[in-house]
């Protein structure tokens, strides 16, 4: 397996375990159980752990790609800057989530307001993890780019639609 291959396979967990967290982070508000609020921030401890090899693969990775026919460096580079600015608002999710878990732990006075500070920084940690992923897919999936437009064929016109002049009765 090469650096390439390992970052597929380890980039999503930087985006879909704080989604985790944050589903339950919800339900322990829902529920007002605090062993349950608990749960998600390990989840994002987890999450920020989870960070460290799709970041450290994300170079390896880049060095097989951009050799690559078709491979555009201007999309690797914005990957590249989106995720190292995610990658420090995930590690600093972690952090928070551990002291969000000590405050929990000692039954401070103010851990529900710590508690809806980790539900709102980790929406904002998802917002960052989703453009992330999309910087990162649109390197090798030139579908999902803005402003895409596939290939017309000789049945659809430019627009996707079917071209009525070579419809089949």
């Amino acid at each position: 397996m090469n650096d390439a291959h390992f970052h597929l396979i380890v980039n999503h967990l930087p985006i879909i375990v704080p989604m985790v967290g944050i589903f339950v982070l919800l339900i322990g508000f829902i529920l007002n159980q605090e062993i349950i609020k608990r749960v998600s921030y390990a989840i994002f401890i987890i999450g920020a752990i989870a960070t460290f090899p799709a970041m450290n693969s994300g170079e390896g990775a880049e060095e097989i790609v951009e050799h690559l026919p078709g491979m555009s460096h201007d999309f690797i580079h914005e990957h590249e800057e989106k995720a190292e600015f995610f990658a420090i608002l995930s590690y600093l999710l972690g952090v928070v989530s551990l002291i969000s878990l000590w405050v929990s732990w000692k039954r401070k006075k103010f851990a529900t307001m710590v508690s809806a500070l980790v539900l709102v920084f980790s929406v904002v940690v998802l917002f960052f993890g989703r453009q992330t992923g999309t910087t990162g897919g649109e390197i090798s999936h030139p579908e999902i780019r803005e402003g895409f437009k596939a290939a017309a064929d000789d049945d659809h016109n430019e627009a996707g639609e079917v071209d009525k002049d070579h419809e089949e009765d």
